[in-house]
């Protein structure tokens, strides 16, 4: 790590009220992104071209640098055919149902880095996406208010009728790495699949190791803080990668299969991944900042949309203390009755 104190990113919770029925798939990720993209680029596009390669004003719109951020030409680490967008939406819990009018739809999205000063364009995108509708039907619903989540506590910070955005902070601060040599433990529970790939496909459990998690961690971080941010996170991945091997792990994950619809590529995509609880014991120190950013960030392939979601379910002693802790629910379906807002 290169002794950063704080990170840039901030997660909100969006409360819809539905106005028409809204149907929900298995795993609403994709669907959300699709319709968030979709609505943001009809609310920044100025040129209307098909594609943003060719665009003038690629380097300056919003849109390509929250939703798809071209990578750059030259790189010291590799050559990029993409890089990691500043955004992670986390849809409801699991589980296909349908919300009925006046039901409310709950989910989170976390901003990294520059994407957090286009908090007003995003929210206002929100909007759009599931006033035009979403899923199979188009459902609609009416923004709500949107809600702050950080470690001391939930705070709303916009509702339409209001307007406004109310101030808050855009960052969190990083445990430290007190102690190289002291020995400790964490058990990360992943709530979405997790998928860390080998030659283009997904690792199974049993081919699963500390070391793979634990670099996919630094590097996302890393990448993240790089090309949104004010620069690399981490400065020496070959001895982080050397501290893997004092890492111990022990695995209790299954195996989660779901398919969804690729409109781009006009095809059903098998995106399954690992769930469960993955524990690990040693010298943890030097990755208790990456294992506090991955609950923020996620972890793996199509992180952006929401797998490879975990929470730390036994915090690392010494390094990720109980204030830490994100304050905000878990991202889950909420369902009430509430009275119509004009």
């Amino acid at each position: 790590m290169n002794g950063a104190t704080s990170f840039p990113v901030a997660r909100y919770r969006f409360e819809f009220q539905a106005r028409q029925p809204i149907r929900l798939p298995d795993y609403s990720g994709s669907m959300l992104r699709g319709a968030f993209g979709h609505a943001l680029r009809q609310l920044a596009c100025m040129t209307r071209q098909k594609e943003c390669a060719a665009c003038p004003l690629i380097g300056s719109c919003p849109y390509p640098a929250i939703f798809a951020p071209p990578p750059p030409a030259t790189h010291s680490l590799q050559k990029f055919s993409q890089i990691p967008a500043p955004y992670v939406i986390e849809p409801p819990a699991w589980g296909s149902r349908v919300l009925a009018a006046g039901e409310t739809l709950t989910f989170h999205h976390v901003l990294i880095g520059r994407a957090l000063q286009e908090l007003p364009l995003i929210i206002l995108a929100w909007r759009r996406a599931l006033a035009r509708g979403v899923g199979a039907g188009d459902g609609t619903a009416d923004l709500v208010r949107v809600v702050h989540c950080s470690a001391t506590g939930d705070e709303e910070i916009h509702r339409p009728q209001i307007g406004t955005i109310a101030a808050h902070a855009q960052v969190i601060s990083l445990v430290g790495q007190a102690d190289d040599g002291l020995a400790s433990t964490a058990t990360l529970r992943f709530e979405t699949p997790l998928r860390l790939q080998q030659n283009g496909h997904a690792l199974p459990p049993e081919k699963l190791q500390a070391r793979t998690l634990l670099m996919a961690l630094a590097r996302r971080a890393s990448l993240l803080a790089e090309f949104h941010s004010e620069g690399p996170l981490v400065d020496d991945f070959a001895a982080l990668s050397a501290a893997c091997a004092s890492v111990r792990d022990e695995k209790s994950l299954t195996w989660l299969d779901w398919t969804r619809f690729s409109s781009r590529q006009q095809q059903k995509m098998s995106l399954g991944g690992v769930v469960g609880t993955w524990r690990f014991e040693g010298k943890l120190a030097p990755f208790a900042p990456l294992l506090q950013l991955g609950e923020w960030l996620h972890v793996g392939k199509e992180a952006a949309f929401g797998l490879g979601r975990y929470e730390l379910a036994q915090r690392v002693p010494g390094d990720i203390s109980d204030d830490q802790e994100k304050s905000c629910e878990r991202p889950r379906q909420v369902f009430e009755r509430q009275a119509r807002i004009p």
